[in-house]
Order: structure tokens, then sequence, then C-alpha cells
């Protein structure tokens, strides 16, 4: 007959077992936004009244090299070739308005505090969020409804370039832990990239006062991802929106390049990771665009701006189906993202969210 230390150890396996099975069962969301990269060159690629354009473009031989093709499919492609080589063939990129996909912003404001607390919460707030001031969020954000559900409690955490997010979030009330701006990683437990990530932020050149390089704040994320596995990640990347309203479409090409590569890196780490393989779902999307008419409006966005409103989706992974570019009349908005995540976490959707989550 084994001994009860014996059966104790046992049954003790057995419950690890089981436990870990479920949290692997467990949905996972990977959401992420590309501060003010607009619809056009999501869709089209590089501009062509813009990569000549020496007003904002420091070599355009150079850029055309890297960038310039003759149709827009290629141009495209040549731009982001995670999204239109990889996820258009196994998700949905929503947003193409020159084949009747529309997306669009219902905050009346048109740039980043209400673009983003309208993705994160579900609903615009013209009344409280007014500016980008960094002012405590009133609304409760997805993230915190997820930290406060036995599933998910400690296992939520955002990633951000703008050092706003920490009020975005609320982090304070909400107890979501977000590393943006210039923070470092804090804790007993950092790992020796976390310890050099720290160490070469601070060595790093400061582009802008409040918005970091999004090299830090994507390996910020992704070591925390392999460390402490998060069921529920936000990532915001800002790069795209700075070098634009710069005047730097150079910049700006180049960074959204970047950003598609670290998406695929984050994508192809969750595929190989048996915590998120077939577990997990990114949807990508901008808090607000920016203009086209007249051309130097490309900088800005704002109400004052036309199709600063004009805004995408892209969704990818777990119960996502593989519809491609859509190119059928639709029209979506940007409060109808938090209801999506909250559907795939199988989280109540508050009253307060009127919108309807996006069938995917």
């Amino acid at each position: 007959m084994k001994s009860l230390k014996t059966i104790f150890v046992l049954i003790s396996i057995a419950l690890t077992v089981v436990v870990r099975g479920q949290e692997e069962k467990t949905p996972k969301v990977v959401l992420i936004t590309l501060d003010g990269l607009r619809w056009q060159e999501l869709f089209k690629g590089a501009d062509p009244e813009l990569i000549e354009n020496k007003e904002y473009v420091q070599s355009p031989e150079s850029l055309k090299k890297h960038y310039w093709r003759e149709t827009p499919e290629a141009r495209r492609e040549a731009l982001m070739p995670f999204f239109w080589k990889e996820v258009s063939k196994m998700g949905q990129l929503h947003g193409n308005r020159a084949l009747g996909s529309k997306m669009n912003l219902t905050n009346g404001m048109w740039f980043s505090y209400p673009g983003y607390n309208e993705i994160l919460t579900g609903k615009a707030d013209d009344k409280n969020i007014t500016s980008n001031d960094k002012m405590p969020n009133p609304n409760t954000t997805i993230l915190e409804t997820a930290n406060k559900d036995s599933r998910y409690k400690g296992k939520v955490a955002a990633f951000g370039s703008w050092d706003v997010f920490p009020y975005i979030i609320n982090e304070e009330r909400s107890g979501v832990p977000v590393n943006a701006g210039y923070e470092k990683a804090v804790g007993a437990n950092l790992t020796e990239r976390e310890k050099m990530l720290n160490e070469i932020q601070k060595q790093a050149p400061i582009v802008w006062e409040s918005v970091r390089l999004d090299v830090f704040t994507h390996n910020y994320a992704l070591e925390e991802m392999k460390k402490n596995h998060p069921k529920m990640l936000y990532i915001s990347y800002g790069e795209t929106d700075d070098f634009a309203h710069g005047g730097f479409y150079d910049f700006y090409l180049q960074s959204a390049q970047r950003t598609d590569a670290m998406i695929k890196q984050l994508w192809d780490f969750t595929q190989q990771d048996p915590f998120y393989k077939d577990q997990t779902v990114f949807l990508i999307t901008t808090d607000h665009g920016r203009g086209t008419k007249p051309l130097e409006t490309w900088k800005s966005h704002g109400t004052q701006i036309d199709g600063a409103d004009q805004v995408w989706l892209v969704a990818f992974g777990k119960g996502v189906q593989p519809l491609g570019e859509i190119s059928t009349d639709e029209q979506l908005y940007t409060n109808q993202v938090a209801p999506t995540v909250l559907n795939f976490l199988k989280l109540p959707i508050s009253s307060n969210i009127k919108s309807k989550p996006i069938k995917l």
C-alpha cells in the first residue's frame, strides 16, 4: 500500500496538471495600436504624392528604392510584408475605404487620448476626455475589467511608448501594471534582458520628451510575455504618429515597416510557446487617422482635419475566420473593439457599452 505521503504527492501532481491545462485553454488576447497610422498607407502603401516630396523626404531616391512599386498591392506588401504576405491569408483586414470597408471613430475629438479611451472602454467620452492631459481616466477599461476577473487577475499588462498611458488605463485604480514612456522594468525577478533594456534605454537618444522609441516598448512587452505569460496584453507603438507630426514621411514609413516586423515577432513567439499556441487572438488598430487633402494635412489630425476619424482594424489568430482583405460594404466603429475583446475573453459586456462586438 502506498504511503499517505506518496498519495499526497500524486494528488498534488494531478492537480497541477489540471490547473496548467485550464490555464492553457483560457483565451488570450494581444491588443495592439499603431498611433496615427493612416489607412491609406496600410492598404495602398507609400503615397505617390509624398514619397518624392522633398519637403517631407530626405532622400526620395533611396525611399523609392525601398517602398515604391507600380501598384498599390505591391507597395503595401513592400511596406508591411507580414500583414500582406501572412495575415491576409490567416486573418482579416478591415478599413480599405476604396473597397467599401469603412471604420470610424465615434468620439468627436479625433486625437489620441479620446481615441485610446474609446478603444479601451468601448465608449466615447467627449464630456470628460477633451485633451491629451495626464488625467486619470474616469472610465473603466477592458484591461481593468479583465484584471478584476479571477481568471485573468494578475495576468493583465500594458506597454506604451507614450507616457500618458498610466493615466489612460488609470494604473493606480485598476491595478493593471503599465510600462510607458521612459519607465523601466521593475521588480525583484528582472531577467538579464530586462536589465539590459533598462540600461540602454537610459543611453538611447531622447527624440521626444513624452514618447520613447518603440524598440523599447516592444522588447519590454515581449520579455513580459516570455516571463509572466499575460493573458490580456496591450501594446501601443507610438513612432508613426510622432514622425508624421514632424513631417518626416521617410521615418514614418520606416517605422510602419519596423512595427510590422515587431508584430510578426510577437506572433511567431506565440506560435512556439505552449501557453499561447492556438489560444491567442491579435487585434490591431489605431487611435485616429490623418488628413489627405490638402496634402500637408497628412501630418495632422483633430476635428479640423478631414479624414482624421477614418481608422482600420486587423485581426488574426484563435477564432478569427481567414477572410483576408474585406472588400464588401461595411461600417465598423472604434467603440466596437472593446466588446470584441471582452467577447474573446468570455467576459461579460458592461451595460455602459452600447456597441456590439465585431463578428470576426
